[in-house]
């Protein structure tokens, strides 16, 4: 597929996506939340590629949706809208291939929302996040979904509520994001920490995300069931095994060398 106001490249096993509306701080019109779910879709299907990274173009991170379309509508037409926008939320849970968001300067309303979304989160040390959508006399609700799978009540609240912007810091300390890196290195640290997981067995690492999500929200002894099928299942592939073996080969000569 042919894409404008995304870039798509693979490159040693890692799939990047980066938004390209930076004449608008890369704001989610209707073609950019519909070509990053169908890029993401394309990188799923991707043989070549076992991670995905989400990055962008321009000054700024992605500072949310674009707000001329609320002029006057209705709420047939207002609904697919919303839901566009927020398809990718899903989309990222749904692909069995982790997703590690690429954070710099401000990722704000959807933009945190990707953020909370994504598996993974690297930022820049300038990164500012923040659920600013009650600020212009909206509400960050779809992003609040993600939010508060990752952050809780309280902190999802206060966040959502106030419209407050956080620092790398907090987000770092409240778990929003998982590493913090100078703004100079964030490309290259966050391509490393792709390649780390790239390197991992892909069977057993989209099967264990997809078991993950699925856990997500089940009763303890369902989701315990669940894990139970899934890695039984595991164990009965190909790849899996391959790596098992190769494990306790060089664990053997370890313990003969020693």
């Amino acid at each position: 597929m042919e894409y404008n106001t995304v870039i798509l490249s693979v490159e040693d096993k890692v799939g990047t996506i980066t938004l390209n509306r930076p004449e608008w701080n890369n704001t989610f019109n209707i073609q950019m939340a519909t070509e990053l779910n169908k890029a993401l879709k394309e990188l799923e299907q991707d043989s070549k590629v076992n991670v995905v990274i989400i990055n962008a173009n321009g000054k700024n991170f992605c500072t949310g949706i674009d707000v001329n379309y609320v002029d006057g509508k209705s709420m047939e037409e207002y609904l697919p809208w919303v839901r566009l926008m927020e398809e990718m939320n899903l989309t990222i849970a749904n692909i069995g291939k982790p997703v590690i968001a690429s954070v710099h300067r401000i990722a704000v309303a959807n933009g945190i929302g990707i953020v909370a979304a994504c598996d993974l989160a690297i930022a820049s040390e300038t990164a500012k996040f923040g659920a600013t959508a009650i600020n212009v006399g909206l509400f960050c609700m779809g992003p609040a979904v993600p939010l508060l799978k990752s952050l809780g009540r309280k902190k999802t609240l206060e966040l959502i509520l106030t419209g407050d912007i956080i620092d790398a810091d907090e987000a770092l300390r409240i778990g929003l994001i998982n590493k913090i890196v100078p703004d100079a290195d964030l490309v290259e640290e966050t391509k490393k920490y792709a390649k780390k997981l790239a390197d991992k067995n892909p069977v057993a690492m989209q099967l264990g995300k997809k078991s993950f999500y699925q856990i997500e929200d089940m009763r303890f002894a369902d989701a315990i069931e669940l894990t139970n099928y899934h890695f039984a299942t595991l164990c009965t592939m190909d790849s899996p095994q391959a790596s098992v073996k190769e494990f306790l080969n060089r664990n053997n000569k370890v313990k003969k060398g020693n």
